[in-house]
């Protein structure tokens, strides 16, 4: 509430009521949409043997593991998988 007052203050009503345009632009996606088919595509099948179900630790290091990137971290996993569920 105090930005919008702010703003207010500072540029009047019109410019308050429309988006603020950002100043740098958002970060860019990590993964493709094919590689987040094959990420879920993997995370659907059987877990390794000797595990009851995928962690995202577990899911990230398979991932590198075949080559779907080079890298991934497990918080990038979640956003992907969290999407689709």
């Amino acid at each position: 509430m105090k930005n919008i007052r702010q703003r207010l203050v500072e540029y009047g009503f019109s410019q308050t009521l429309e988006s603020k345009k950002r100043d740098q632009p958002a970060v860019p996606k990590c993964l493709d949409g094919e590689q987040e088919a094959r990420i879920i595509a993997t995370r659907l099948g059987e877990p390794p043997t000797g595990y009851g179900s995928w962690t995202l630790r577990l899911l990230a290091r398979k991932v590198v593991e075949l080559e779907i990137t080079e890298s991934v971290s497990y918080e990038t996993l979640r956003r992907v998988l969290k999407k689709t569920a």
